[in-house]
C-alpha cells in the first residue's frame, strides 16, 4: 500500500496541477471539452491509465464537462498515486483542448 501524503507534500505537489484542489481526503477538478465525443474521450484515456495502474477515481460526465475525484481508499487518503494520476489525466485533458472548469 503506498503511504499517505503529508499536507506539505500535497500542497506542494498542487502547485504543479493547475485547476487541482484538495476536497479532504481527495484531490478533485472539473475539465471543459470542447464537445461531449471528447469528454468522452477523455474519461477513456484516463481509464485506460487508470487500469494501468489499477487506480481508479469517480468520474461525473455532464455533456461535455467532467468532473474528477482521486483518492486511495485503501490508505484513506491521498498517496503518491493520486498524483500521478492526476498529472496524467490533466495531460490528457490538455491534448484534447479541455479547459479547467472552476467551480461555481
Amino acid at each position: 500500500m503506498s503511504r499517505l501524503l503529508t499536507d506539505e507534500e500535497i500542497e506542494r505537489q498542487l502547485g504543479d496541477l493547475p485547476g487541482w484542489r484538495r476536497d479532504g481526503q481527495s484531490l478533485v477538478v472539473s475539465y471543459d471539452a470542447p464537445d461531449f465525443p471528447t469528454a468522452v474521450r477523455l474519461v477513456v484515456l484516463a481509464g485506460e491509465d487508470a487500469e494501468q495502474m489499477n487506480h481508479h477515481p469517480d468520474i461525473d460526465v455532464r455533456w461535455k464537462v467532467t468532473h474528477w475525484r482521486l483518492s486511495t481508499h485503501s490508505a484513506h487518503g491521498l498517496t503518491q498515486l493520486d498524483i500521478e494520476l492526476a498529472h496524467r489525466i490533466a495531460a490528457t485533458a490538455r491534448d484534447l483542448g479541455a479547459v479547467v472548469k472552476e467551480p461555481s
